[in-house]
């Protein structure tokens, strides 16, 4: 610790003005605690910033900084020194950007400070970080969903699906339809054997059901599997039926454990046509179809979409088909099985 600091004046000075805004900041937090306490560490960040770059206080500055302000303030969190470090953190990572930076503070400070640290600590860039603050404050995703969210990519993944949606749907529509679907679908709270086929994917997907509706996205309301259908004198069978709440739609979900064929999309269309003329009522937008397959070729999805005037996306998804690795040596071995059977055996 820097203790000729304790007789520098400017450090005296500064540490004062600073003691005086933690005590505001304790009497508003009674009121608003999140906000005000982050609006605080961001000036607080501003600061420690400022003064390592010009006040030459050596490298024990922010050691003697955390002493003194947990001695002052001994039940108020947030001032370890690990703490200062982050605070500092979280300021750069943003302010490098300062034309962005006075737009964002008004968005970081709305989600709490373990999310902000989670958000910084894995993204690599201001438009990624922002991505998730603001879908943090839409969703009100707790931390681990958050961190859940950006470990699964969903940044990279939203938005990607092949679609013809810019055809079939009016704008806006069109453009919420896309923000809600993803390429690839990541079912990794699956465990599939490698010969599983679509009932058993349903299935396991529906038995799933929290983990498919997260990794569908915030409005997805489920309907059932395998919902019948009738058109003239025959019954048809849908794999998954959803209604979307943000989009006011029907969502058909067909599952795939094959290639994407353009046979596909025809069944699918013939379904969303159904479900538009027996279900949709009034207020309800055009129903719309995914199509999740076990792979795809781009340019055969986008000439099979092309002339389908009902709203369809094409996505792959991917799943676990043998256990993780962090599991595998909680397990025995097939020769340790045997062994324990031999044992048995003998002692019986």
């Amino acid at each position: 610790m820097n203790l000729s600091l304790s007789k520098n004046k400017d450090y005296s000075v500064w540490l004062k003005e600073l003691k005086n805004k933690v005590r505001l900041v304790q009497i508003k937090a009674a009121v608003k605690v999140n906000s005000e306490l982050l609006q605080f560490y961001w000036e607080l960040g501003a600061d420690i910033v400022e003064k390592q770059a010009t006040a030459k206080w050596g490298d024990g500055f922010l050691s003697k900084l955390s002493h003194d302000l947990m001695v002052e303030f001994p039940d108020m969190k947030g001032f370890s020194k690990r703490n200062l470090e982050l605070i500092r953190q979280w300021y750069l990572f943003y302010a490098n950007e300062k034309l962005i930076a006075q737009q964002a503070v008004s968005q970081l400070i709305q989600i709490p400070w373990g999310h902000n640290i989670a958000i910084i600590s894995k993204c690599k860039n201001m438009d990624k970080a922002l991505y998730y603050v603001q879908n943090t404050m839409t969703y009100n995703w707790s931390r681990s969903v958050l961190v859940h969210q950006i470990e699964s990519g969903l940044y990279e993944r939203e938005g990607k699906s092949i679609t013809n949606f810019k055809l079939a749907l009016p704008e806006p529509q069109s453009d919420l339809a896309m923000q809600t679907l993803k390429d690839p679908y990541i079912f990794d709270f699956l465990t599939m054997t490698k010969d599983y086929n679509e009932l058993e994917l349903e299935k396991e997907l529906i038995n799933h059901i929290t983990q498919f509706l997260l990794e569908l996205g915030a409005g997805f309301a489920y309907i059932g599997r395998q919902f019948p259908i009738k058109v003239g004198e025959r019954d048809f069978f849908i794999d998954l039926l959803f209604y979307h709440a943000g989009l006011h739609c029907y969502v058909i979900v067909e599952l795939k454990t094959t290639d994407f064929e353009p046979e596909h999309a025809g069944k699918l269309n013939f379904y969303i046509k159904a479900v538009d003329s027996q279900y949709r009522k009034e207020g309800d937008q055009s129903t719309i179809g995914i199509l999740l397959c076990k792979s795809k070729d781009k340019l055969v999805a986008e000439y099979a979409l092309s002339d389908i005037h009902k709203p369809i996306g094409v996505s792959e998804y991917q799943l676990t088909h043998t256990l993780p690795d962090n599991l595998k040596p909680s397990l025995p071995s097939v020769e340790e099985i045997e062994a324990e059977l031999s044992g048995e055996e003998k002692s019986q």
